[in-house]
């Protein structure tokens, strides 16, 4: 018996990383899944290679259009007829000091980052009544929590989900519905792969002279990866965390733990 059996789920940026890992536990553990993206044949991709059957749909989805999301929930109350899940992953990534980061690429990023699962609210939320309550699991970032140079918008954005995660819960608590958000550190290093492709060398010295004094490793010393974080959004999406509203889990490795320092020699395993 699956830990979603029986219940309905949006997963959005679902065609990669994150998005893809939990697509694929919340499939495997019973969910009928409708994943919302931009990147239409890695998208479908995913979906045929889960092999669920009617279990599992791909519908393209711009975030940040009120008509998109309307549409996206006709699909879903046509398709299953209720909606218990909601999981706002997509994202985009901008690297840059502040000072040279144009006004348009800041709003940009807001907009996606936290516009996006505004609106998913918005459209959402009235089905999800309809069936008698569910979760809303918001994927944001050690950048919800603490700022790093260079990431200005990405880190402004991940703030204003960790705080319109805490209105949500405490404006739909009262229909049953639970919002919480989990805080990855470095989970889906495609995005930030990505991004330096993406963009010219002038943009990368920036980023690499704004960072070289900021970055430490975890007491794991190993990045976060996908596989990391989907149990958390699993946790948050089933019974288990039927108690839980406008809490944060973090899921960082012990980044925030404190200053770590590894000494040779100083912390020793044997008896």
């Amino acid at each position: 018996m699956g830990r979603l059996d029986g219940k309905v789920a949006i997963v959005t940026g679902m065609a990669r990383g994150t998005g893809e890992e939990i697509v694929r536990v919340f499939a495997r553990e019973g969910a009928c899944v409708l994943g919302l993206d931009m990147l239409d044949d890695r998208a479908r991709a995913v979906v045929d290679d889960l092999g669920a059957g009617d279990r599992a749909a791909f519908r393209h989805c711009d975030v940040t259009s009120p008509s998109e999301w309307a549409a996206a929930v006709d699909e879903i109350r046509a398709r299953w007829g209720r909606l218990d899940v909601l999981v706002n992953n997509a994202a985009i990534l901008h690297l840059q000091p502040l000072a040279s980061t144009p006004v348009d690429v800041f709003e940009r990023v807001l907009r996606v980052n936290c516009v996006g699962p505004f609106l998913s609210v918005q459209a959402c939320a009235p089905l999800m009544i309809e069936s008698g309550g569910g979760s809303i699991v918001n994927i944001g970032s050690t950048d919800s929590i603490s700022g790093v140079p260079t990431t200005g918008a990405y880190t402004a954005s991940k703030f204003a989900l960790r705080g319109l995660t805490k209105v949500v819960a405490l404006e739909y608590g009262k229909h049953n519905i639970r919002c919480n958000i989990v805080c990855p550190g470095a989970g889906n290093p495609e995005m930030v792969t990505e991004f330096f492709a993406n963009h010219g060398a002038s943009v990368m010295s920036e980023v690499a002279s704004g960072r070289q004094r900021s970055v430490q490793p975890s007491p794991m010393n190993r990045p976060g990866r996908p596989v990391d974080v989907a149990p958390a959004a699993l946790y948050f999406a089933s019974d288990e965390s039927s108690y839980c509203t406008g809490t944060e889990l973090i899921v960082d490795g012990g980044l925030h733990a404190g200053m770590y320092v590894d000494v040779p020699g100083m912390f020793s395993t044997r008896a």
